[in-house]
């Protein structure tokens, strides 16, 4: 056993002998979620919550408020780990390491996905999840909450996790889309105002296998590997599921059935689902959307919104990487690692050190002098980690999910997420991925040097 894994074993082993509960102000005790196996050389990789947990989303074991990064789980991974796919990223940029494996070792990819009020990982197709459990969104076959992170065996070979509203989509390697949880407006793909205990296969009219996933509070989408989009979920005449005239709700405000998107004249390789609208991205990095708009959510200039896709003027020569939404704004993030916001700027989402909205995309000045490689969207608050692993956050801070101790509730100028340094014999933090829930946020670090 290498020294790593000796120093790492110790400290599982030391945190879990504490016996005060994980709080703002007692010491944590961090599970070892996954270990490589014996001779694999291996990287030490945590995951970090923080900002509001009542609902156990935080994976503490109890209901808290973070004030800042607390460690939630340990993962010795193979050095060759990459990241899973993340709604709206084109997968070339998801590398978690630029080595191929060695002959003969597993390719492990490791995620994570917030919610509403729970939260996931991914570890090698294994899903973890715990949170909120109101209408099933946990998958274990019951509603109550979990609030630690619990390995789900009702669902394996997992690529990809979307945790919407009161809902949760994956992804399997094997191209097949599952739901579960409350299906109101017929977000889960199945029927309307229904509940899944357990995770059930979307059953859509495509041909082939799913390529990308994506979901919001209530609508999903999903794109094949030929390009085509799919759209369900809530449709209440704002346009965002992209269909059109006839192709409305078929209940209430509902649409449970997958249907493509026709009006979309160009193959996309990956999608974002906001409030109110839908973004999708080409392979040239072309960024198109529709929907909502009252709050400049498209990025066109004007507040004129429906259902029709259409390209954003100001980006047609201007190739993107990533895109995310929030509840009423947008970033996108260029080739050459900048941040891009519009959209509704009341709570400092967009970065711009005000709070006035954007009516197009504009370049996030804060962050010009770094090389930004993903970003990421709250319901209010926005994220951007860098190629040297820092995390920039702005937006609502009301729930501490801002993950800066002393902010002011609104917070309009990008700022540094620092980590408590501990002496436990690792690198420094080296972030790799973030994810932002309505109250709460989660990152990956890296805590070996590469």
């Amino acid at each position: 056993m290498s020294f790593l894994r000796r120093r790492l074993s110790f400290l599982t082993r030391r945190q879990f002998s504490s016996s005060p509960p994980l709080s703002s102000s007692s010491s944590a005790k961090v599970p070892l979620l996954y270990e490589a196996p014996e001779g694999t050389a291996a990287v030490n990789v945590q995951l970090y919550s923080w900002g509001r947990g009542s609902s156990g989303q935080l994976g503490g074991g109890v209901e808290e408020i973070r004030i800042y990064p607390a460690p939630v789980a340990n993962l010795l991974l193979p050095r060759s780990f990459t990241l899973s796919p993340i709604p709206g990223k084109l997968r070339q940029n998801q590398k978690g390491s630029d080595s191929p494996p060695p002959s003969g070792e597993l390719a492990i990819e490791v995620g994570i996905s917030c919610g509403l009020f729970h939260s996931s990982l991914l570890i090698g197709g294994n899903l973890w999840i715990w949170g909120k459990g109101d209408g099933g969104r946990l998958g274990f076959g019951h509603e109550n909450p979990v609030f630690e992170p619990s390995l789900n065996p009702n669902l394996d070979g997992v690529s990809c996790m979307a945790l919407g509203g009161l809902h949760s989509v994956a992804l399997t390697s094997a191209g097949q889309v599952f739901t579960w949880g409350y299906g109101g407006f017929g977000a889960l793909g199945h029927s309307v105002y229904h509940r899944e205990l357990l995770p059930r296969l979307v059953e859509g009219s495509w041909d082939g296998a799913i390529w990308h996933i994506a979901t919001s509070g209530t609508h999903t989408a999903a794109v094949t590997q030929s390009g085509e989009l799919y759209t369900w979920g809530r449709e209440e005449g704002d346009g965002r599921l992209g269909l059109g005239p006839g192709r409305g709700p078929d209940q209430t405000g509902g649409l449970s059935i997958p249907s493509k998107v026709k009006a979309l004249p160009v193959a996309v390789v990956s999608v974002s689902c906001g409030g109110f609208f839908t973004m999708a991205l080409t392979e040239e990095g072309q960024v198109w959307n529709w929907g909502a708009n009252a709050n400049y959510e498209l990025g066109r200039g004007n507040k004129v919104g429906g259902w029709q896709p259409k390209p954003i003027p100001s980006l047609e020569n201007v190739r993107i990487s990533q895109i995310a939404s929030g509840g009423y704004h947008s970033l996108a993030l260029t080739d050459d690692g900048n941040v891009l916001s519009w959209g509704h700027g009341g709570h400092g989402q967009l970065g711009h050190c005000s709070i006035q909205s954007q009516k197009e995309p504009q370049v996030i000045e804060t962050l010009a002098n770094e090389r930004v490689i993903s970003i990421a969207c709250g319901g209010s608050s926005s994220a951007a980690v860098t190629d040297k692993g820092k995390l920039y956050m702005w937006g609502n801070g009301k729930d501490a999910q801002l993950g800066v101790p002393g902010l002011a509730e609104l917070q309009p100028c990008p700022k540094e997420v620092k980590f408590l340094v501990e002496d436990d014999g690792l690198e420094p933090h080296n972030v790799l991925s973030v994810a932002i829930g309505a109250s709460h946020t989660l990152c990956l670090v890296s805590r070996t040097a590469f």
